[in-house]
């Protein structure tokens, strides 16, 4: 007789399996950020800095309030980081073209630059990890990344991602 005890059953999950899945995730998000932690030294920058820039780049005239609603801080803290990194010209700030009190953000040259830097390191792990992983892996890993994600915010996640232009 087989034994159905063998083998992973996701229906059943026990808690050492759901603790070693929070520090997997803690591991994980500490590997991950290293490499651009240490080019944003360089700068004086930290990890906001890095969240601003990655979406500024990926979102170009994206407006300060959409910006806020994706990485849900503070006004005030978004605005130490921004003012920061306009100042020393890696974001550009102009007024909407229909209202003009609205801002929409840009990234410089010099900002498209770091972008790079930063997002290159962390695409080519997770293309080295998708790569080992293989299809079906990868499938389950965005559903259980989506999964995490507040439904809200699951919109902005098309089934398959269109391809964008890597720069």
């Amino acid at each position: 007789m087989t034994d159905i005890k063998t083998g992973f059953n996701p229906l059943f999950l026990r808690e050492e399996e759901l603790r070693q899945g929070i520090e997997l995730l803690f591991f994980a998000y500490r590997d991950f950020t290293a490499e651009p932690d240490a080019i944003l030294a360089e700068y004086g920058f930290g990890r906001a800095h890095h969240r601003v820039i990655y979406f500024v780049g990926r979102h170009p005239g994206i407006t300060v309030s959409d910006l806020l609603e994706i990485l849900r801080i503070t006004k005030q803290s978004l605005s130490r980081v921004l003012s920061q990194l306009v100042a020393e010209n890696f974001i550009i700030q102009r007024p909407g073209s229909r209202d003009r009190r609205q801002r929409l953000l840009e990234l410089t040259e010099k900002g498209i630059e770091l972008e790079r830097q930063l997002t290159e390191r962390q695409r080519a792990r997770i293309a080295r990890t998708y790569r080992e992983a293989g299809a079906e892996a990868v499938d389950g890993f965005r559903k259980v990344l989506l999964g995490l994600v507040e439904e809200a915010d699951r919109a902005r996640f098309p089934s398959r991602p269109s391809p964008r232009r890597t720069g």
